[in-house]
C-alpha cells in the first residue's frame, strides 16, 4: 500500500515532534516491554528517537552533498527504517520515495515526516521487488540504507543487479551503514570477534555465545523461520557482492567514502581512528588489494558509486 505524506510548514517545536516520534515507537515499533526495560532497549530507542537523525543532519546528509545536489533530486531509498534518513533528505529538498520491509517501520516513518511537516512517499516492501514496481520510474540516487545486510544472498543479488540497471548514466549508486563481512568485530549483530567470517550454520549455532540481549537466547532451534529471521538481523556483505552482482569492484567509480569525507573534516572521531589499531587494520586489507578503493576496508560500508556513461552488469 502507498502512503504519501505532504504537508506544508509546521508550528511544532522540536520538542513536540519527538514528543510524536516517541509516542509512535513505543505504539508500533517497540511492543516488547520487556526489552523496552532493559538497558539495552532504552539504547535502542534513543537511537530512533533522535541520534540517528543527529547523526544523518551532522555527518550522512553533510557528507552526500559533498559530491551531489540533494535539493530536487529523486531518491530512492531502500531500508528507511523509521525515517530518520527519509526525513533527513527531505530536509535538504529530495524528492524520496522510501522503502521498508516492515510496516510497523513505515508507520513511524510516515508519523516522523508528519510531525516534522516533511514530504515523502512510503511503501512497504522488499528491495528485491523494486523492478516490480519501479521500472519505469527515474532517479538520480539510489541508496541502500543500512539494509544491504538484513537481505538473504538472492535478495541482495537481484536488489543490486537491478537497482544498478535502473540508475541512469551519471547517477549515483549508494551504500550507508552495511557492516564489512571483512571486519574482525561484528559491532553490528552479536557484538563477537571474527563472527562475520563464519558460514551462517555455524554462526546460528554460535550466537549463544553473544553477550547482546534479545540475540543470543533467540537462535535455538534451526527452524526455515528461524533461519530467515537469523539472516534478517544482519551477516555484513564485503566487496565479493560487488564483483558478482554490479561488475569488478576494482573497475567501479567509487567518488566517495563516509570515513574519508570526515577525515577531510578533521574531525575528533576521525582523528581517534587514526590513531586506533583499526585504522591499521583497513591498512592492512589494502595492502591485500591494493586495486581496491579504500572504502571497501572500512569496518561500514559507506560509499557513493557513480554509474558510467556505458552500462556494466555483473554476472
Amino acid at each position: 500500500m502507498w502512503t504519501v505524506i505532504v504537508l506544508g510548514n509546521t508550528e511544532s517545536s522540536e520538542t513536540d515532534a519527538l514528543n510524536t516520534v516517541r509516542e509512535s515507537l513505543l505504539r508500533n515499533y517497540f511492543k516488547d516491554p520487556g526489552y523496552l526495560r532493559s538497558e539495552a532497549g532504552q539504547n535502542d530507542l534513543a537511537n530512533h528517537l533522535g541520534r540517528r537523525l543527529k547523526t544523518n543532519r551532522e555527518q550522512v546528509i553533510p557528507w552526500l552533498e559533498s559530491f551531489v545536489g540533494l535539493n530536487g533530486a529523486r531518491i530512492l531509498e531502500i531500508g528507511c527504517g523509521t525515517g530518520a534518513s527519509t526525513l533527513a533528505l527531505a530536509e535538504r529538498g529530495a524528492e524520496i520515495t522510501a522503502i521498508d520491509i516492515r510496516e510497523d517501520s513505515i508507520r513511524v516513518a510516515e508519523d516522523r515526516c508528519r510531525a516534522y511537516g516533511q514530504r515523502a512517499t512510503f511503501l512497504s516492501m522488499n528491495g528485491a521487488d523494486i523492478r516490480r514496481d519501479f521500472a519505469n520510474r527515474r532517479f538520480d540516487i539510489i541508496v541502500f540504507y543500512a539494509v544491504l545486510e538484513h537481505m538473504t544472498h538472492e535478495e541482495r543479488r537481484t536488489a543490486m543487479r537491478d537497482s544498478w540497471e535502473m540508475l541512469e548514466p551519471g547517477a549515483f549508486w549508494i551504500v550507508v551503514e552495511t557492516p564489512n563481512r571483512l571486519w574482525y568485530f561484528d559491532s553490528h549483530t552479536a557484538l563477537l570477534p571474527f563472527y562475520h567470517w563464519l558460514p551462517d550454520q555455524v554462526a546460528f549455532e554460535y550466537a549463544r555465545f553473544s553477550e547482546r540481549p534479545n540475540f543470543r537466547e533467540v537462535y535455538v532451534e534451526r527452524t526455515p523461520e528461524m533461519e530467515l529471521h537469523y539472516l534478517r538481523r544482519g551477516r555484513g556483505i564485503s566487496f565479493h557482492e560487488f564483483d558478482l552482482f554490479l561488475g569488478a569492484a576494482q573497475g567501479l567509480e567509487v567518488v566517495s567514502c563516509l570515513r574519508d569525507y570526515l577525515r577531510s573534516q578533521d574531525t575528533r572521531e576521525c582523528q581517534a581512528w587514526i590513531q586506533s589499531g583499526d585504522a591499521a587494520y583497513a591498512d592492512h586489507l589494502k595492502r591485500l588489494c591494493p586495486r581496491l578503493h579504500s572504502a571497501f576496508f572500512e569496518p561500514y560500508l559507506d560509499l557513493a558509486i557513480r554509474k558510467p556513461q556505458c552500462a556494466r552488469t555483473g554476472a
